[in-house]
């Protein structure tokens, strides 16, 4: 297999969800990018588990250790290494699946793919804590674009049936950036946090799971950044976001919706505004041709329930090949929505600077 994602800044992360510790190398930074750690570790913290009743109950502080690559406050220009150790572990509540793949998750295929020689604790290499090694590497990417004056901000966009507004396609406001960055649940009408706190709840009373989307925009990116075809922007940030576990949809601008409208509505129409380009509508969500064009780049992305659940399911006994009924024990996310947040963030920032650099 091959844990690398990138072609200017490659990304390859290591490590299984109940192993030592998880992390990665980040080769091609400029050297010279003076970090500010305590914007990383906010981002870790985002992403972290164990902060509320509606997260996992494993709790992570996510301390990253860099190894190399950084020397007196700056990259060095060398691969950029960290590690992120493993503390609360529990691995005897997963001994039962060694043979028992669980419904929804990578246990069968990695059995089959890795000839059963693969971690399954925890879903090993599958496991979403290695989301943590993302949101790192993408921390150290936000930080390089943000000084290129490109932000990137998201919310959730829906959890369950409960809809969150969504953002204004043309433009959004700095203070609106600024108060989603700092909310346990991002959204941009703060009254619906109760509702999606209770659908949360719901579903974790029931021993069930629940999913939604989460909805991105890129701000100040130039425009001419991407190729058309197989380096399209949409190519490149769909498979990083799809690298993340539980991702199972993304759209660009208008999306599946773009569909019920008719060329005339769906156009992007060009105009002057005091000597600069831009569009009146923004259905294509800031691109065109596989090429930004200067508009916000906007996505939603959307991620399934969580697979991992108390409710009693059917499953197959590998060792003994029969048919049999389980249940899954340890410590799972009710929904994985609100810390996804901070991933989908950060595989973005990893995608668009491979792009600037």
């Amino acid at each position: 297999m091959s844990g690398i994602w990138g072609n200017k800044i490659k990304i390859s992360i290591f490590g299984e969800s109940h192993g030592e510790a998880i992390g990665a190398v980040i080769d091609g930074l400029p050297s010279g990018i003076k970090l500010d750690l305590e914007a990383i570790r906010f981002q870790m913290k985002r992403r972290a588990p164990g902060r509320n009743d509606f997260a996992t109950e494993r709790t992570e502080e996510d301390k990253f250790e860099i190894l190399s690559g950084y020397f007196n406050g700056y990259t060095t220009g060398t691969p950029l290494s960290f590690i992120i150790r493993n503390n609360d572990k529990k691995s005897s509540d997963y001994e039962y699946i060694r043979d028992i793949p669980r419904p929804g998750h990578g246990d069968y295929t990695g059995r089959i793919k890795y000839k059963g020689y693969n971690d399954y604790r925890g879903g090993g290499h599958f496991s979403g804590r290695l989301t943590a090694s993302i949101v790192f590497s993408g921390s150290v990417c936000r930080q390089i674009l943000e000084d290129k004056g490109i932000v990137i901000t998201s919310h959730i966009k829906s959890i369950g049936k409960i809809d969150d507004d969504a953002f204004d396609f043309n433009y959004i406001d700095k203070d609106l950036i600024s108060r989603l960055n700092d909310m346990e649940l991002p959204l941009i009408d703060k009254e619906k946090a109760n509702m999606m706190k209770e659908e949360i709840l719901s579903a974790k009373a029931d021993e069930d799971s629940i999913g939604g989307s989460i909805e991105c925009a890129l701000l100040g990116l130039p425009a001419g950044i991407g190729d058309p075809y197989f380096g399209s922007v949409e190519s490149k940030l769909s498979h990083i976001l799809f690298s993340i576990p539980g991702v199972k949809g993304i759209e660009f601008g208008s999306g599946f919706h773009i569909t019920r409208l008719k060329g005339s509505q769906a156009n992007d129409v060009l105009y002057l505004d005091n000597g600069e380009i831009k569009t009146r509508t923004n259905h294509n969500g800031g691109i065109a041709g596989g090429i930004t064009n200067g508009m916000p780049v906007i996505f939603r992305v959307a991620i399934k329930p969580t697979s991992s659940i108390g409710i009693t399911q059917n499953s197959v006994d590998i060792g003994k090949m029969e048919e049999v009924e389980f249940n899954i024990t340890g410590r799972h996310d009710p929904c994985i929505v609100p810390r996804a947040v901070p991933v989908v963030e950060a595989a973005a920032s990893i995608a668009i600077l491979d792009f600037m650099l």
